[in-house]
């Protein structure tokens, strides 16, 4: 998910914004770190759970705003969050039906991994996988005019 993130950094300018769907534990923070360690955020790329919402300087300048909406209704209270969408890159966890709105385009991205009895069935006898190295399955669909093509991410 890091090296996807990296990838994802290369095509994003000011007033891009990328909704992240995923269950806990999808990857969706660490996406982030990704395109944070792409963009040359200084510091570390946390979770923003308890404060919704961090702001990341990175060394060309255009912020990454890292936001959670978990907690968030509407568009209007994410919105109310007094974010510079157009010259930051927004990345949105949760973000699900609350963008509308807020820009006319935007990056769906969905990351999907396998739980519970379905994880233990792709492994075989003597199998361990690490969290970290779990194969997700993600889809990246394109809102709006900016993404009528999307970037080639392999």
């Amino acid at each position: 998910m890091e090296q996807l993130g990296i990838r994802l950094a290369a095509h994003l300018r000011a007033g891009d914004l990328i909704q992240l769907d995923g269950e806990l534990g999808a990857g969706k923070t660490t996406l982030t770190r990704g395109i944070g360690e792409g963009l040359g955020v200084r510091g570390a790329v946390t979770s923003p759970t308890f404060v919704l919402a961090r702001t990341h300087p990175t060394a060309g300048g255009v912020p990454l705003v890292h936001v959670d909406a978990y907690r968030l209704a509407t568009a209007l209270e994410l919105d109310d969050l007094d974010i510079d969408w157009a010259g930051s890159i927004t990345v949105v966890e949760w973000g699900a039906g609350k963008l509308d709105g807020v820009s006319a385009s935007w990056l769906r991205i969905a990351i999907e991994r396998r739980t519970g009895a379905a994880a233990d069935a792709a492994l075989g006898p003597g199998d361990e996988v690490d969290a970290e190295e779990e194969p997700r399955h993600v889809v990246v669909e394109g809102v709006g005019p900016r993404w009528v093509e999307l970037p080639p991410l392999d």
